[in-house]
């Protein structure tokens, strides 16, 4: 099986010049290729902080993003390459005017939380939504009025999908 030394460089595999590979050495390069896919759906705190910033404002130029920082603001060059990488991994789109890009969100805030949320009843309720609503309704956290807000949210929404049903 043949690996182009491009992608086996970027991956951190020494090659020959021959360009032939054992099963072990192809088994890792598919294991890399799988936690770098799965690593660009995930965003770090700060990659987060700026899509929330850029979510707000809805489209904005750099200089529009470090505005929003509090201060002591975080230096322009590191903000920069946050919203590099937030291209990379396609969260964010831009449009080109000369030598400066106008940033806008390529994902929902909708859709990011939706799947984070999707991620959190995974990892930490084994998947299982009643068991991310129980945690809630036995959680000392919530007053007897949230409890209540969310009881009418629920009726609603089993409103809703009855009256599809029929």
């Amino acid at each position: 099986m043949l690996i182009n030394l491009k992608t086996s460089l970027f991956l951190g595999i020494y090659t020959s010049y021959d360009y032939n590979y054992s099963f072990m050495t192809i088994f890792i390069v598919i294991i890399k290729i799988f936690f770098y896919i799965c690593s660009m759906n995930e965003l770090t705190k700060a990659e987060e902080q700026v899509m929330q910033y850029v979510w707000k404002l809805d489209k904005a130029f750099l200089k529009d993003i470090v505005e929003q920082f509090p201060e002591p603001k975080p230096a322009y060059t590191t903000i920069s390459t946050v919203v590099r990488v937030l291209v990379k991994k396609k969260f964010l789109n831009f449009e080109t005017y000369g030598k400066i890009r106008q940033y806008s969100p390529a994902v929902s805030k909708e859709r990011y939380f939706s799947q984070h949320m999707k991620q959190v009843i995974g990892n930490f309720f084994n998947g299982s939504t009643r068991k991310f609503a129980s945690f809630f309704a036995e959680s000392d956290t919530l007053n007897l009025t949230e409890l209540e807000q969310m009881k009418a949210m629920l009726e609603e929404k089993i409103e809703t999908l009855k009256s599809k049903n029929e």
